[in-house]
């Protein structure tokens, strides 16, 4: 008789781990404090090696069956100036979360996984066969600047490419084209810790300084009010598996910082990484510190790296005077972009 494994949060990371585990029979109970469809605060694009993941586990045909539109060239600007266009060296697929979380727990629950809405996890700790996969760390009050995202979906907007990210002093704001022809506005911001906590307006941020090549872009959009949302006190400190003393998976291990595009990916993959060692665990031929375990290594392995270069450069994004110069050139330069395209994925 196999153990259940108990994954709380169903986000990308613990709906695939769920959707993994049934394909091979293991019982899964997955608690989640929402309900399907809602939308989330995310770039909603897919690229890097969880399309890969994807293609392994069986699920990219039904991304492709339910409207996830292939992106092929990314297009970045600063206020006033467009700083170029690039193909990207692998593509990305976009679809919207609303969509793809409710095609994963329908799918989920097909395959005779207990999908529990609703549902609070109220224990104390996560032990034994249970996953923590409920969403990001929280941000340390005391630091200096604090982070929230924004999101929502326009239509009648115009891109230049597949992809667009448009880079301001305190905040990025990322566009791209999703199913029916809308468009993901999705950015992140910061603040002083001694403003207001909460953006004023949803549009007027999302639109970015008045003036600015972004703000023109989305004159004439045409905006879905129900797909608002915000997430607020990110954090994007580098967290290594191995010292967490949980099993840990998704954003409840870490974030990357969101200009990258990988957050998606790295939900996927770190759910592929902990298929084989759970249900070793399930059908009781390893103990639970040993799936816990080698889940921490292959995440730190596969991750460290890019999550230490998302780092620096979304520091230098936001603090190095040097960007001005640098950013164009990076992005200009073909041998640049695809060493800062490949390092964060």
């Amino acid at each position: 008789m196999a153990r259940t494994i108990t994954i709380v949060g169903g986000g990308l990371a613990g709906l695939t781990l769920g959707i993994g585990l049934r394909e091979q029979g293991i019982p899964v109970v997955l608690c989640e404090a929402g309900g399907y469809p809602r939308h989330r605060v995310c770039g909603e694009f897919i690229n890097g090696r969880g399309y890969g993941t994807l293609a392994r586990l069986g699920l990219l045909k039904l991304l492709e069956r339910n409207g996830a539109r292939e992106a092929r060239t990314a297009a970045f600007f600063s206020r006033r100036k467009s700083l170029g266009i690039r193909t990207l060296p692998q593509p990305a697929l976009c679809l919207s979360r609303f969509v793809l979380d409710k095609l994963w727990a329908e799918h989920f629950a097909s395959l005779g996984g207990d999908l529990r809405t609703g549902w609070r996890w109220r224990a104390e700790g996560f032990g034994a066969g249970v996953v923590r996969a409920n969403g990001r760390q929280a941000q340390t009050l005391g630091e200096e600047w604090h982070w929230f995202g924004l999101k929502g979906h326009a239509q009648n907007v115009a891109l230049s490419a597949d992809l667009e990210m448009h880079f301001f002093p305190n905040s990025y704001v990322g566009l791209c084209r999703i199913e029916e022809d809308k468009v993901n506005v999705c950015g992140l911001l910061r603040r002083s810790k001694a403003k207001p906590s909460t953006p004023e307006n949803f549009v007027d941020r999302l639109r970015g300084p008045y003036g600015s090549i972004l703000s023109h872009r989305l004159a004439k959009a045409q905006w879905d009010a129900a797909s608002f949302c915000a997430v607020a006190g990110l954090s994007f400190r580098p967290l290594k598996a191995g010292t967490t003393g949980e099993c840990r998976l998704g954003d409840a291990l870490t974030m990357i910082a969101p200009f990258t595009g990988n957050g998606m990916s790295m939900a996927f993959e770190s759910a592929e990484i902990a298929i084989s060692p759970l249900a070793a665990y399930a059908r009781q031929e390893i103990q639970w510190s040993d799936a816990q375990r080698a889940i921490a290594e292959e995440c730190d392995v596969r991750f460290t790296r890019r999550l230490r270069w998302s780092s620096w450069f979304q520091n230098g994004l936001f603090r190095s005077p040097a960007r001005i110069p640098l950013l164009p050139i990076a992005i200009r330069c073909g041998w640049i972009w695809r060493w800062l395209f490949f390092v964060t994925r």
